[in-house]
């Protein structure tokens, strides 16, 4: 099995929950937060940059 390269976001501050990515040989994208790391959330490429583009649109309609 091959060893995960996790990075810590950017966004995330040093004395805070942390967000970790990282990428699988087949080009999955994993995500986990520094405090609960053994749940993880699988999404691909393309999905993870919907949102984030849809993060960071200014007045984003929130669902109620």
């Amino acid at each position: 099995m091959t060893e995960l390269n996790w990075q810590k976001s950017t966004y995330s501050q040093e004395a805070s929950a942390c967000v970790y990515l990282a990428t699988t040989p087949t080009g999955t994208i994993l995500l986990r937060e520094s405090d609960e790391p053994e749940g993880v959330l699988t999404t691909g490429p393309r999905q993870l940059t919907a949102l984030i583009s849809t993060l960071r649109t200014p007045n984003r309609i929130r669902p109620a």
